[in-house]
């Protein structure tokens, strides 16, 4: 079968493999759509923190598919699916409390395992959840990031009639501007970094989309930092109302530090959180969300390459002009 890998930093390849067999407990699928992200850049550039790939490593992360070859436990064959990347041990303290986003064993598809991008991939049946014959697959491949988004706004707790930002134009940024309004905020403004995002902040929802940081106000009752640059914290951090929250997704490399104003945050009484991957229960919501049609994320898909163009999308994620939501790889 056809993989795209990585077998080292700035070493990818769209090579043959042989076809994966599942093991008990596992399920076959073939993939349809992949979504590409920076966080797959990082893994092709090598500026990701080596502790959490393994190389050779087939790429994808977000991804949906139908299933081929199922398993007792497992939506039967011809279901499409979406699966949960984070593998979680199930026995760790984190993983009995529901925090599988931290279980003490990281273990990841299209990370520490091989990814999507393939014409198929075995994963673990309990990981394995059916969409609705309604949902597209261009929904179900954005179902990962949004997931993230879920938890960290679920964590928030954001009140009916809340003041919200996002501040990040990217995937996540918008997911976020959708995902918000299930909170039934007052208003949700965006600040981004490119005007060309204007239509997708729009289809997303927002009330006003910004590019510069003196004209978003403050008095935010909660921001969600989504761009992954200090900057982006400090103005996140600066536009905050007394009492509000700061959630911050976005990373900005390791290292790197942000400059906030501590009294300011204390005297404001400032709730900062920082919130990491997904849990197996965010993931059910979102999936549970896009089969009762309370939610769709196709307005986000702007650009769709096949599989065998993939150099193309890479160098779509790299441009930094024009409109760019989702990047999709068609797998078949």
């Amino acid at each position: 079968m056809r993989a795209l890998v990585v077998t080292a930093p700035q070493a990818v390849q769209l090579a043959e493999l042989p076809e994966p067999t599942p093991d008990d407990g596992e399920v076959l699928v073939q993939p349809r759509l992949v979504g590409m992200c920076g966080t797959d850049l990082e893994i092709i550039d090598g500026s990701i923190d080596q502790a959490y790939v393994r190389m050779p490593l087939t790429l994808g992360h977000e991804w949906s598919g139908v299933v081929v070859q199922a398993a007792s436990d497992s939506p039967p064959v011809g279901t499409r699916v979406v699966v949960e990347g984070i593998v979680p041990c199930g026995v760790c303290p984190e993983c009995a409390a529901g925090n599988t986003n931290r279980c003490h064993v990281y273990d990841e598809v299209g990370f520490t395992r091989p990814g999507a991008a393939a014409d198929l991939i075995t994963v673990p049946a309990q990981l394995v959840h059916a969409l609705a014959p309604t949902v597209s697959f261009e929904s179900g491949v954005l179902v990962e990031p949004a997931a993230v988004v879920y938890r960290a706004i679920d964590r928030a707790n954001p009140q009916p009639g809340a003041r919200v930002l996002v501040v990040g134009d990217g995937t996540v940024g918008l997911i976020a501007a959708c995902l918000l309004r299930l909170w039934r905020p007052a208003s949700v403004h965006l600040l981004g970094a490119r005007s060309a995002q204007q239509p997708l902040a729009t289809a997303a929802g927002v009330d006003a989309f910004f590019t510069d940081a003196s004209q978003i106000g403050s008095g935010y009752d909660l921001i969600v930092e989504a761009a992954g640059a200090t900057a982006a914290v400090e103005a996140a951090v600066a536009a905050t109302g007394r009492g509000g929250t700061v959630v911050l997704l976005g990373l900005a490399g390791t290292g790197e530090t942000a400059r906030v104003p501590v009294d300011d945050i204390v005297n404001g009484d400032v709730t900062i959180i920082g919130s990491f991957g997904y849990t197996t229960n965010a993931w059910a919501a979102v999936v549970d969300l896009l089969n009762a049609g309370e939610v769709s994320l196709d307005f986000l898909i702007t650009h769709r390459y096949p599989l065998g163009e993939w150099q193309a999308a890479v160098a779509t994620l790299r441009r930094s002009d024009g409109v760019r939501g989702k990047v999709l790889l068609e797998i078949s």
